[in-house]
């Protein structure tokens, strides 16, 4: 049995599994100083790694089972930009990331019970730290290979560090979803999700249709799941609904909102209205629909985590 189907088993038989909520958020909660970088929490990494166990340690605690490595806004390039390194040591860097995650989640099982360490990999617009992981124009002065070459070094490093699986997340574009769908195929041994950032609750961040996007990513067997993540909580139901006859039993929805806050490129993330929307009640809905992996994005806490997954699974059942 290949990678893919084991893991598809394991999503499966545990639905819905709880992921992580907002790192950077959770770093920043308890001290670090990452607004405005251009590394963002994986500044980290290099300077505090013990923070990065110690957020996801309490991830953990509060139950999740997919812990998602501080490697967002991580690239090698970034990091001989930024930190001056050599290409070398960027890629160990990188790979840091899961042997970290690693580390944590050693602590609460193994095997087929452990929890599970997703590689993230954050959309190019991400290292461009201009915010167009929200809108994808980067992408139309971009080809689909020139996409492919800048995700294949991160995609390399966090495989060979021993992610279970990739998370490719805040993919704002159909152009970039082609270019991972294509680069998986590179990586036959691997499996990822992929989860888009929307403008509404119909299209993506480029404009195009959210079932286009479904389409794009229902090409690829090593896909386990599609979806959305750091959208308000309120737009993915009629999103999900949207593209539900492209599900099948391959290929489940991944949801992990953020706390419908609206981010401010100069003081971050702001309030608006009223204070979070309940993600956890909303997230019986999404279950229904077909949600195999539900947790949070920004601005979403380990408590708030121990929410979501008392309401969906009945109780937190991490252990130190």
């Amino acid at each position: 049995m290949g990678s893919s189907a084991r893991l598809r088993l394991f999503i499966n038989r545990n639905r819905p599994l709880i992921l992580d909520g907002g790192l950077a958020t959770e770093l920043e909660a308890h001290g670090a100083q990452l607004q405005g970088d251009p590394l963002w929490s994986a500044r980290l990494l290099h300077t505090n790694p013990q923070a990065i166990k110690d957020a996801h340690h309490r991830f953990l605690l509060s139950g999740a089972d997919v812990i998602t490595t501080a490697t967002y806004q991580a690239s090698v390039q970034g990091f001989v930009t930024h930190l001056g390194m050599s290409a070398e040591r960027a890629k160990e860097l990188l790979m840091s990331g899961v042997h970290l995650a690693r580390e944590v989640v050693k602590k609460f099982g193994s095997g087929n019970t452990g929890p599970l360490v997703a590689g993230s990999i954050g959309s190019y617009g991400a290292c461009l730290h201009d915010t167009s992981e929200y809108t994808g124009t980067f992408a139309e002065k971009m080809t689909v290979d020139e996409l492919k070459d800048w995700h294949r070094p991160q995609v390399e490093a966090l495989l060979a560090a021993g992610a279970d699986l990739l998370a490719f997340e805040t993919i704002p574009s159909i152009k970039e979803a082609d270019a991972v769908v294509e680069l998986l195929r590179e990586f036959p041994d691997s499996s990822a999700w992929l989860s888009f950032s929307v403008k509404d609750e119909t299209r993506i961040s480029d404009g195009s249709p959210f079932t286009e996007a479904v389409r794009v990513a229902s090409r690829s067997a090593q896909l386990l799941a599609v979806g959305v993540n750091c959208c308000s909580p309120t737009v993915v139901e009629p999103l999900l609904d949207s593209a539900s006859s492209l599900l099948s039993p391959d290929l489940s929805w991944v949801v992990y909102p953020n706390s419908g806050w609206e981010y401010d490129s100069q003081q971050g993330w702001q309030a608006r209205g009223e204070s979070s929307i309940w993600i956890p009640e909303l997230s019986r809905r999404w279950v229904k629909q077909g949600a195999a992996l539900i947790g949070g994005c920004c601005c979403i806490s380990p408590a708030e985590i121990a929410e979501l997954r008392k309401v969906l699974k009945g109780s937190c059942d991490g252990q130190p």
